[in-house]
C-alpha cells in the first residue's frame, strides 16, 4: 500500500515477524520528522536521487550527517534521534529490524563423536565406555 507524506510517498513492500521494507519516492527539499526507534535499527539504500541521513548522538554533542547517493546504504542504530532531507527527487528503500542476540545460545550437552566397541562393533556414547 503506498502512503502520501509531505516529503514523497512511502510503499510498504515487506512486513513480517523479522523486518520490515519500504519504498520510498522522494521529493526535492523533502524532510521526513525527527524521530527514534526503541529498539529497531532503520537502515537506508538509494537507487537515485541524493539523501541526507541526520543522526544525533547520545555520548556527544554532534549530528552526524551523510550523504547518500547511488548505490550508497547507511544505517541507524535503535535509539539514536534521526531525519533525512532529500537533496534531490529519487527512490531510495528504508529498512527496518531488530537486532538479534547472537550469544543466546544455552547448552544442556556437548556434542560428540560416538566411537566403535572393539568387541561388538556397536557405536556407543562417551558415559557408556566406563560401563565396558
Amino acid at each position: 500500500m503506498k502512503a502520501g507524506k509531505v516529503w514523497g510517498t512511502t510503499e510498504l513492500i515487506e512486513a513480517n515477524g523479522a523486518l520490515e521494507f519500504h519504498r520510498i519516492e522522494m521529493n526535492k527539499g523533502g524532510t521526513c520528522s525527527k524521530h527514534l526507534h526503541r529498539y529497531k535499527w532503520n537502515g537506508f539504500y538509494v537507487e537515485s536521487g541524493r539523501l541526507l541521513v541526520k543522526v544525533w548522538q547520545r555520548d556527544y554533542e554532534l549530528v552526524d550527517e551523510t550523504i547518500l547517493e547511488q548505490g550508497m546504504y547507511t544505517k541507524v542504530k535503535p535509539g539514536l534521534y534521526h531525519q533525512f532531507v532529500c537533496l534531490e527527487g529519487g527512490v531510495a528503500y528504508e529498512l527496518y529490524w531488530a537486532e538479534f542476540n547472537h550469544n543466546d545460545i544455552e547448552r544442556e550437552s556437548i556434542g560428540f563423536v560416538k566411537k566403535e566397541n572393539m568387541l561388538t562393533g556397536r557405536l556407543i556414547e562417551p558415559e557408556e565406555e566406563k560401563d565396558v
